[in-house]
C-alpha cells in the first residue's frame, strides 16, 4: 500500500544477484565459487554435471584412480589422502597382489627413495615394475634408474602385456589390464589404475575403495594411526633402517623465507582459477619444505616439482594453468618434439 525501502522483485521472481529479476527455475548453480546458468555443464573427474533448477545432475561413471609421489617424500593416495613419508628402503608403492583381490595379481611397483647431499632430501628414485604374464608371478621386470630402462625377462619367449613410451619428459608404461605408470625421470611418479582395480590394490598408494579414512592400512591389514609405521610396513626387507621425518626449514630461516617467496606462485593469481577446486596450502607447504632441503639455493628443481604437482591436480580438476615461463621452470618442448 505504500513504498518500502529496498530492492525487490515482483511476485514469482527473485533477485539474480546482478540487479535483475528472474524466475526461480532460472536460478544458477554454484561450484567452486562460480555461478553456472541452467543447462551449463562442468566436468568433475570423469563425470559431467548439468545445472538444472539450482541442482547439479551428474553422471555416475566409475573413474580411474590416480596416485602421485613427488619431491621429498610427498604422497597423494588413490583416494586423495595426502601424507609425507621418507624411507631408505625398497617399498611397495602399489600392487594388486592383495588379500582383498580374488583375481590373480598383475603388477607390483617397488620404489626406493635415494637421499643425497647433506640433508635428507630426495634426489633420485629407483623404481622396479614387476608384471605377471602367463600366470607366472614374475616374468618381466622393468628397472627405472636415472632415466634409463633396463628390462630383465625371466621368460624371454613370453608375450609382453605392457608397452613403454616416451612422452615429452615422461617415461610412460601401460599394461593391458589398465595400469598406467608415468615417471618424469626425476622425483615424480604418477600411477593410474582403471576402475576395475577399485578395492583390489594395496601399498603406499592405498586400496582405491573410495574412502580415504582407511588408506593407512598396513601390510598386515590393520589401520595404522602413525604414517611412519604404516609406511614401514610396506618395506620389501625389514633389515634396512627407518628414517624419522624432520623439519628441514627449522634451522634454515634464510632458506625458509626464500622458499616462501618462490613458492608463493602456488597461492598467487596465476593459479587463482584453481584455488576453489584444489586446496593450494598442502602443495605450498611441501614446496617450502622441499626448497629448504635443496643443497643449493640456486637449484630450482625442488621448487618446480611441487608447483608442477599442484598444476597436475588442477588439470585433473578441469583447470589448465599455463604457469611455466623461460624464467620459471622452463620446459623445452621443441627439444622433445
Amino acid at each position: 500500500t505504500e513504498c518500502v525501502s529496498g530492492c525487490m522483485c515482483p511476485d514469482g521472481l527473485v533477485l539474480d544477484g546482478s540487479g535483475g529479476c528472474i524466475p526461480k527455475d532460472q536460478c544458477p548453480c554454484v561450484h567452486g565459487g562460480h555461478f553456472y546458468k541452467p543447462g551449463e555443464t562442468i566436468k568433475v573427474d570423469c563425470n559431467t554435471c548439468t545445472c538444472n533448477k539450482r541442482q547439479w545432475n551428474c553422471t555416475d561413471n566409475p573413474c580411474k584412480g590416480t596416485c602421485t609421489v613427488y619431491g621429498n617424500g610427498h604422497y597423494m593416495s588413490f583416494d586423495g589422502e595426502k601424507f609425507d613419508f621418507l624411507g631408505d628402503c625398497d617399498y611397495i608403492l602399489a600392487q594388486d597382489f592383495c588379500p582383498n583381490n580374488m583375481d590373480a595379481g598383475t603388477f607390483r611397483i617397488v620404489i626406493q627413495n635415494n637421499a643425497c647431499g647433506k640433508s635428507l632430501s630426495i634426489c633420485s628414485l629407483k623404481i622396479t615394475l614387476i608384471f605377471e604374464v602367463c600366470l607366472e608371478l614374475v616374468v618381466t621386470e622393468e628397472l627405472l634408474l636415472e632415466g634409463r630402462i633396463q628390462e630383465i625377462a625371466t621368460d624371454p619367449g613370453a608375450e609382453k602385456n605392457y608397452k613403454v613410451d616416451l612422452r615429452g619428459g615422461y617415461i610412460v608404461i601401460e599394461t593391458n589390464q589398465g595400469m598406467n605408470f608415468m615417471w618424469d625421470q626425476k622425483t615424480t611418479v604418477v600411477v593410474h589404475v582403471a576402475p576395475s582395480f577399485q578395492g583390489k590394490v594395496c601399498g603406499l598408494c592405498g586400496d582405491f575403495d573410495g574412502r580415504s579414512r582407511n588408506d593407512f592400512t598396513t601390510r598386515g591389514q590393520s589401520v595404522e594411526m602413525s604414517i611412519q609405521e604404516f609406511g614401514n610396513s610396506w618395506k620389501i626387507t625389514s633389515t634396512c633402517s627407518n628414517i624419522n621425518m624432520t623439519d628441514l626449514c627449522a634451522d634454515q630461516p634464510f632458506k625458509s623465507v626464500l622458499g616462501q617467496k618462490h613458492c608463493s606462485i602456488i597461492k598467487s593469481s596465476i593459479f587463482e582459477a584453481c584455488h576453489s577446486k584444489v586446496n593450494p596450502i598442502p602443495y605450498y607447504e611441501s614446496c617450502i619444505s622441499d626448497f629448504c632441503g635443496c643443497d643449493s639455493v640456486g637449484d630450482c628443481e625442488c621448487f618446480c616439482t611441487s608447483v608442477a604437482a599442484y598444476s597436475r591436480s588442477c588439470s585433473r580438476a578441469g583447470v589448465c594453468i599455463d604457469w611455466r615461463t623461460p624464467a620459471i621452470c622452463p620446459v623445452f618442448c621443441d627439444y622433445y618434439n
